[in-house]
C-alpha cells in the first residue's frame, strides 16, 4: 500500500516533536587538567608503619578527635591500603555510621574487603577506585580522609575536582602527611595549601601532629567548582621561595615509615 504525500508529511514531523533528540551526543568529560608542577611519590607499600607502633603514639584517636569524628558521620578513607584507618572509623562512628574504604590497587582493595568481613564491620564498605577519580557519591561524605597518600596522586587537580561534589554541606577533608618534598613521600604543607586551593577548597585547620608524622591539615570546599581549564597550577618555584607554613615547624619523625624510598 503507498501511503499518501500528506500523511508521510505527518509522520516526518510526529518524530521531529523536539521530545526525543534524533541524534544522541555523548556527554564530553571536564578537562584537560593542568598537571602538577612536582615529582608524585610511587606506591611502594599498602601501609605507612605498622598498626602497632601507631597504636603505640595514639595516631588513629588524635587524628579522629581532631577532625571531631562523631558517632553517625559517613567518611570515606581514600587510600585505606591495609586497613589501619577503616577498622577505627567504623568502630567511632558506631552502626549508624558508615565508613567506605578506597584503594587504587585491586590486591590491596581484596585484601581488605576479606580483612573487613572476617571482623565482620557491617558498616564499612569497600571498593576500587580511580588514579584521578575516587568515584564518590556525590552529598555523601562529613569526612573524606586522606592519610600519607596525597604525595601519590599523579592528578591532584583532576582528583580534587572530581571529589569536591562528594563532600555534604559542612564536610571536611581531613589529610595527613609528612613535611618533606613529594619525591620523598610527603607533602610540603604550603604546596598542599595551594593545590587545594586551586581546585576551591578554603584551608581550615593545619596542625603539626609528631604522632602522625608530620601534619594534619582539614579543607572545605568554597564557592562553585571551578571550570578545569580555569584551574591555575601550583609552581613549585614559587613554592620554594614562599614562607614556610606553620605546620612545617619542629615536625618530628617519630614512625620508621614502611613506604620510605630506599637511601
Amino acid at each position: 500500500m503507498r501511503l499518501a504525500p500528506a500523511f508521510l508529511l505527518l509522520f516526518v514531523l510526529a518524530g521531529c516533536d523536539g521530545t526525543q533528540p534524533l541524534i544522541r551526543h555523548e556527554e564530553k568529560e571536564p578537562g584537560p587538567f593542568p598537571a602538577a608542577d612536582r615529582p608524585v611519590a610511587h606506591i611502594v607499600s599498602s601501609r605507612w608503619s605498622t598498626e602497632e607502633a601507631r597504636d603505640r603514639l595514639n595516631e588513629a584517636t588524635e587524628v579522629m578527635n581532631r577532625a571531631k569524628i562523631a558517632r553517625g558521620m559517613t567518611v570515606a578513607d581514600i587510600g585505606a591500603g591495609e586497613g589501619y584507618y577503616t577498622i577505627r572509623l567504623a568502630q567511632r562512628v558506631g552502626k549508624d555510621g558508615r565508613v567506605l574504604a578506597e584503594d587504587i590497587v585491586p590486591a590491596v582493595r581484596d585484601a581488605l574487603a576479606e580483612r573487613v568481613a572476617r571482623e565482620r564491620l557491617d558498616n564499612v564498605s569497600v571498593r576500587l577506585g580511580a588514579p584521578a577519580d575516587p568515584k564518590l557519591p556525590e552529598a555523601s561524605f562529613d569526612r573524606v580522609f586522606m592519610v600519607h597518600m596525597y604525595h601519590e596522586i599523579e592528578q591532584p587537580y583532576e582528583f580534587l575536582w572530581r571529589m569536591r561534589p562528594s563532600l555534604r554541606p559542612d564536610g571536611l577533608v581531613v589529610v595527613v602527611d609528612a613535611n618533606r618534598p613529594t619525591a620523598d613521600h610527603g607533602t610540603p604543607p604550603a604546596l598542599l595549601q595551594c593545590e587545594f586551593g586551586a581546585v576551591g577548597y578554603q584551608l581550615v585547620t593545619m596542625e603539626v601532629m609528631p604522632s602522625a608524622g608530620g601534619y594534619l591539615a582539614t579543607f572545605r570546599p568554597v564557592g562553585s567548582r571551578p571550570d578545569p581549564a580555569a584551574i591555575e597550577p601550583c609552581r613549585q618555584q614559587s613554592l620554594d621561595q614562599a614562607p614556610r607554613a606553620k605546620a612545617g615547624d619542629g615536625v618530628a619523625g617519630q614512625h620508621k615509615m614502611v613506604d620510605e624510598p630506599d637511601s
